[in-house]
């Protein structure tokens, strides 16, 4: 499945200016509908695929309108599929049917649809008075200038209006999304992703690497992550450390987790890392039994790093657990550094596997 890409810097951004037809009166209007209607028709005149829109403050500040009444605006030119919205892009005009485009769910349609399903569920009556804004906030655990934008897009559909300074509930024309919440941008990787796996891979196959995905999937390397981790808790993948990355152990449409032999060979991320620092800790006990005595001043974090070829961090978690331990002390000022106050002693431990060799799979199920 192919998709279309856009980048910021590559499209071409409209002016305010360049639409040329006389600006409607906004007075004692829906000025949100009036507005989406004179874009409308602005745009049934060009020819303006792949083009941005103005930006909302633009669109603001040239009708002297609110930046929540400009997205109610875009959103109603959305749904009449003038425009779609791209996070960090803006709004893309694209009348053509035959793009599909990655779009992530926004805050306002989620609060949006809460707001609807709060109507449904509290069968309120129209013409019965709406909860405030802040009362919604908190009903439906949105934030509160969230709320606001959803509030404005259903009083500009109808289902709500202004009577005697009280907002009111006008109609109950309006259906509920049932899935809307499902509908992010990790989501709608994944079910990408788990296509793409079942597709071109074998159980025990390995995939390409995150940033080759995102390439393919258009998205960021953040969301294949978080797309990875949630076929993970499926059981359709395996993620390991290092050269092992990610492991194909299902390829069904509907994966159940069941651990497999091949599986349990290996330790968990928790028990990778304190084997790492554990072992960081041995090297740095043995430098000190070697070469130091109590009261002597050991190196700095910085040449540890260096003769032990390990990151400063990983030196630095190994210190403060020696320093727990009572073996070393931390002393700050002129006359500050690492000092050992305490001969350690090195005790051999059986670790759990870590690592296996590639081959043990193949050859321990034959």
């Amino acid at each position: 499945m192919n998709y279309t890409s856009y980048k910021k810097n590559e499209l071409i951004k409209l002016k305010f200016s360049d639409i040329d037809l006389p600006v409607p009166d906004l007075k004692n209007t829906n000025k949100s509908q009036v507005i989406a209607d004179w874009l409308m028709m602005w745009l049934d005149s060009k020819n303006l695929d792949g083009y941005l829109l103005p930006s909302k403050a633009e669109f603001a500040y040239s009708f002297g309108i609110s930046l929540g009444t400009v997205q109610n605006i875009f959103k109603i030119l959305e749904t009449k599929n003038y425009i779609f919205l791209k996070q960090k892009i803006g709004a893309i005009i694209s009348k053509s049917n035959d793009k599909i485009i990655r779009k992530q769910t926004s805050k306002s349609d989620i609060g949006y649809n809460k707001i609807k399903e709060f109507i449904r569920s509290s069968d309120m009556k129209i013409g019965e008075s709406f909860p405030s804004n802040r009362q919604l906030s908190q009903i439906t655990d949105i934030s509160l200038s969230t709320i606001r934008v959803s509030v404005n897009r259903l009083l500009t559909e109808g289902i709500l209006k202004i009577e005697n300074n009280r907002v009111i509930l006008n109609s109950l024309d309006f259906e509920v999304e049932k899935n809307v919440y499902l509908e992010t941008l990790v989501d709608k990787t994944k079910q990408d992703l788990k296509q793409y796996i079942i597709q071109n891979f074998r159980v025990g196959e390995k995939l390409p690497a995150n940033i080759e995905l995102a390439k393919r999937f258009d998205v960021s390397i953040k969301t294949i992550h978080n797309a990875i981790k949630m076929l993970e808790k499926d059981g359709m993948v395996l993620c390991k450390r290092g050269a092992y990355g990610t492991i194909v152990t299902n390829t069904s449409q509907n994966p159940q987790f069941e651990p497999k032999r091949e599986m349990s060979i290996f330790a968990s991320a928790q028990e990778t890392a304190f084997y790492h620092y554990q072992k960081t800790q041995n090297k740095i006990k043995k430098i000190i039994l070697d070469n130091y005595g109590i009261g002597s001043k050991l190196p700095s974090i910085r040449e540890f790093s260096q003769e032990l070829d390990l990151s400063p961090n990983t030196v630095r978690k190994a210190l403060n657990k020696l320093a727990q331990e009572g073996i070393i002390r931390f002393a700050r000022g002129r006359y500050g550094g690492t000092f050992v106050i305490d001969m350690p002693d090195i005790e051999e431990q059986t670790f759990r596997w870590l690592a296996v060799n590639p081959s043990y799979i193949s050859n321990s199920a034959q």
